[in-house]
């Protein structure tokens, strides 16, 4: 590996040829980051470093032969290796020169900041296919030591019985993808979720709709709470539907402890909106933002900072491309957006430009 490789880049410093080099989630934060849109400062721990990882230490030889064996439709033989590659990774040290570029980068960030370290895959949120969700994400990891270990852990989350057998089904060679690692700012997320620019059940694109609930956004993505639901005419500027659900937990920071807690939330917030009418326009805005920068529909995970002013407190956390309507064909699009709706093609057309 050459001396002058960048281990780490922070997203203010990738440019658009090293996206390549961070995967799909960090490049969209450089992009965001640089187009202005408040986004949590961190960076990236580039793929160079995950190729070193499995070069210098033979891990990657290790791994090749663990996969070599595998029936992937036999699910117990998949997670034999998945959970045989897990202790490999944990069984070899870091490169000193990896290790000592992440200590860097985060020591930059201030002293014990509290971070997020995400996977961020080099093939994943690609129009025809979403690696979302299938490797890992900590939450409320403080101190270079912890970083380090968890940065190692997203590595070995590549080989995750989910993410082998989606990668077999979908004609991905293992070796096709490498793994980069978001290092980014922890979030006091007094509410937080997820925001579609188009309506995730018909794929009309007129609409943007949010989910939200308190505290962090993982409940929401995750499934554990029923979010409150809002759907937004674009041309109209209008909140054409509401439903506020009863959120009966939250996951929040514990300070003391250093990590993140699931609490129940009190009587009074569970059955109360988790967002104002302005902030619900507030994400529309940056909802559609992001889809004119990006020029496809959208799935936006945002959230409001407890810490942060009103009016200044909304932040994107990711934006990739909406997997699901993207593949429909068009037809199956364009009858969402008219004639029943109301709402012709060219008035579609219009408001996404």
């Amino acid at each position: 590996m050459p001396n002058d490789v960048a281990y780490t880049l922070t997203f203010n410093d990738i440019s658009p040829e090293e996206h390549s080099l961070v995967g799909g989630k960090c490049a969209s934060l450089c992009e965001m980051t640089q187009a202005g849109v408040k986004v949590p400062p961190g960076f990236a721990v580039t793929t160079h470093a995950f190729s070193a990882m499995l070069d210098q230490s033979g891990l990657g030889l290790e791994i090749a032969h663990m996969l070599s064996g595998i029936d992937a439709g036999d699910v117990d033989s998949v997670d034999r290796a998945s959970q045989a590659i897990r202790i490999h990774f944990c069984s070899h040290r870091m490169p000193a020169s990896v290790e000592s570029a992440i200590r860097t980068a985060y020591q930059a960030m201030g002293d014990n900041v509290p971070v997020a370290v995400r996977s961020s895959a080099t093939a994943e949120d690609l129009p025809d296919a979403s690696f979302a969700g299938q490797q890992d994400t900590y939450l409320w990891v403080v101190g270079a030591d912890d970083v380090v270990e968890k940065v190692r852990d997203c590595w070995a989350s590549m080989f995750s019985t989910r993410a082998l057998t989606y990668r077999e089904k979908n004609g991905i060679a293992n070796e096709q993808v490498l793994m980069a690692v978001g290092v980014q700012k922890m979030v006091n997320a007094r509410s937080a979720g997820v925001a579609m620019t188009l309506d995730p059940r018909t794929g009309d694109r007129t609409r943007v709709v949010i989910d939200a609930s308190w505290g962090l956004g993982e409940m929401v993505v995750s499934g554990v709470v029923t979010p409150d639901n809002f759907s937004i005419d674009k041309v109209l500027g209008k909140i054409i539907d509401r439903r506020i659900s009863d959120k009966h937990v939250e996951l929040v920071p514990d300070t003391a402890r250093g990590e993140t807690v699931e609490r129940e939330v009190d009587t009074a917030r569970r059955t109360s909106p988790s967002l104002s009418d302005d902030e619900v326009f507030a994400i529309v805005s940056l909802a559609r933002l992001l889809e004119k920068q990006k020029r496809c529909p959208q799935d936006i995970e945002w959230a409001i900072d407890a810490d942060l002013p009103s009016g200044e407190n909304l932040l994107a956390l990711q934006s990739r491309p909406e997997t699901v309507w993207s593949k429909k064909a068009p037809s199956d699009a364009r009858k969402y957006t008219t004639g029943t709706l109301g709402i012709v093609g060219a008035l579609t057309q219009h408001i996404n430009k």
